[in-house]
């Protein structure tokens, strides 16, 4: 071979050689080897952790929707508006029970364990629900399809200080046997013999109920939830101070307050009559200040 082929040969092998090397040793020499500190992308799985979706699961009807109520922590108000996506489940909803009226959908209202419940039901989760039935019946859907639940769980999905759907809607059948008329005429017999007051101060009802106090709204809110034709009676009341025919006006503007308040915590207002008594029944000694504020106050019954 002479010198000039194995010049050209030497060359070649060293352009392969010095390929292979560099393509070997050097090629990922420019990239950043991963640690703890480096971002890292998440996951969809993560991700889907943002959302709650809203749920209508039933014999006959399937909705969902990646959107859903929201609630603040420690409130039972729904956080308003709502997206048109529950809007259209909620139609699909009203649809669906009008064809079906022995169905039935108990809705489960959560709170957390640290949140606080200042409401006048037994549990906030009981009052989430609550609110979520009264938003379906303001768009139509009937309330006797409807029972409420509530209970308390550690962990829920939160995005700041806001609850992100803390409801969940179970289909079942009616049971129209499931009480008797006797049961609801003893739970009524209950609630009008130890009736729920609302004790008044310059014109105020009080808004932090016992525990006493929160199970009889719940009597009261179960009764009428069950027994469709029944009328609740709020009865205002005052002390002597004053002229009959104002405190009689004060009476009314207790009454009135009160229904408002029922209203607020699950009562529909129509189903609630007023009167007022003014000083007429007193319950206390107006001669001395226990008994004028005793006096002052609100009996809420069923009619």
């Amino acid at each position: 071979m002479s010198k000039k082929a194995l010049y050209v040969l030497g060359i070649a092998i060293t352009i392969i050689l010095g390929t292979y090397l560099y393509l070997k040793f050097c090629c990922n020499c420019n990239e950043k080897t991963p640690t703890d500190d480096t971002p890292k992308t998440a996951s969809t799985a993560v991700q889907e952790l943002n959302f709650v979706p809203f749920e209508l699961n039933g014999s006959g009807i399937e909705y969902r929707t990646n959107d859903n109520f929201k609630f603040l922590k420690n409130s039972a108000i729904l956080i308003m508006p709502v997206s048109d996506s529950i809007i259209t489940g909620i139609q699909k909803l009203k649809t669906f029970l009008a064809s079906n009226p022995k169905q039935q959908v108990t809705i489960t209202g959560y709170a957390l364990s640290d949140e606080k419940n200042t409401t006048s039901f037994e549990s906030l989760g009981l009052a989430r629900a609550n609110d979520v039935k009264n938003y379906f019946v303001s768009e139509g859907l009937t309330e006797k399809q409807f029972i409420t639940k509530g209970e308390i769980i550690d962990n829920w999905k939160t995005s700041a200080d806001t609850l992100l759907g803390p409801a969940a809607y179970t289909f079942g059948t009616i049971d129209s046997t499931a009480v008797t008329n006797d049961e609801w005429s003893a739970l009524k017999d209950k609630i009008n013999a130890d009736p729920l007051l609302l004790h008044f101060n310059t014109n105020q009802s009080s808004q932090t109920l016992s525990s006493v106090e929160k199970q009889k709204v719940a009597d009261i809110i179960k009764y009428t939830e069950n027994v469709k034709d029944a009328v609740v009676l709020a009865v205002g009341h005052s002390d002597n101070v004053g002229n009959r025919d104002s405190n009689i006006v004060l009476g009314q503007k207790r009454a009135e307050f009160s229904k408002s308040y029922l209203s607020k915590n699950g009562i529909d207002q129509t189903r609630i009559e007023t009167q007022s008594k003014g000083p007429d029944e007193p319950i206390g000694d107006n001669n001395t200040s226990e008994g004028k504020a005793s006096n002052r106050r609100t009996v809420i019954t069923i009619k």
